[in-house]
């Protein structure tokens, strides 16, 4: 069922970013300022968005872990965090291109771009301590907790331009953040074009993590009855034995 699910989501995440290279190029004017590379826009802004959401989810998932102690929801919570840190790293990545064109610089402790590396480095943290060799469901408790904590940067992330002197644009502000009907049309499309990569994403890693849980149990079940079992007695070589 997973496995389907997975295939649909790709063949539509597929079919709908092919869609969105024809809205990005062929049909959003170009921007009279920074050209050409004011397209990169269209892939930073749903990077943005559903890192953010990834975050979201993975903060759902850890409080329903702490709540029933079944570790597929600790599961997909680590699946999440892992897509959350690929579309928060490619957000900065793609944001310090972009703002090294229209800024002159590729960093400046913008508040935006502050809170969204703390965000990074926290859920950085959350995936090294699930490297530590511990229990198991310690290690589940313990990254529980670290991903609900760190979900509280995630609306000082989405807030900061309006919160605070920023010169990070706001897309989608009251007076419609500068963008015309084309541009804006075509930044929804995309957005809605990278939920299916999100979502495809999120599954495949939580299906992976599942398999290889499965497979640790086994392996673990194979020896705990390979200790249960008694030794094979040995055939006696010498009659005095």
């Amino acid at each position: 069922m997973l496995h389907s699910k997975i295939a649909i989501s790709a063949l539509l995440g597929g079919l709908s970013l092919a869609i969105c290279q024809w809205l990005v190029f062929a049909w959003a004017p170009e921007e009279k300022v920074m050209g050409l590379v004011q397209k990169i826009f269209y892939m930073h802004l749903p990077l943005a968005w559903w890192g953010l959401v990834s975050f979201a989810t993975a903060c759902a998932a850890s409080l329903l872990c702490l709540i029933r102690h079944d570790r597929k929801y600790d599961l997909f919570s680590a699946s999440a965090v892992e897509t959350g840190m690929l579309f928060c790293t490619l957000t900065l990545v793609t944001g310090s291109i972009w703002g090294r064109h229209s800024w002159g610089v590729w960093w400046t402790w913008d508040p935006r771009l502050t809170t969204a590396l703390i965000l990074w480095f926290i859920y950085a943290g959350c995936m090294a301590l699930r490297s530590i060799p511990m229990p198991e469901h310690r290690k589940a408790s313990l990254c529980s907790v670290v991903t609900i904590v760190g979900f509280l940067d995630v609306p000082l992330v989405f807030l900061s331009a309006r919160l605070w002197r920023s010169i990070h644009p706001s897309v989608f502000a009251a007076n419609g953040g500068g963008l015309d009907m084309q541009m804006a049309v075509t930044a929804i499309a995309c957005v809605a074009a990278f939920f299916f990569i999100w979502l495809s994403l999120l599954l495949i890693r939580y299906r992976q993590l599942l398999l290889s849980a499965r497979l640790d149990s086994i392996i673990f079940e194979q020896l705990f009855k390979a200790e249960q079992e008694p030794a094979p007695k040995t055939k006696k070589l010498y009659a005095s034995e």
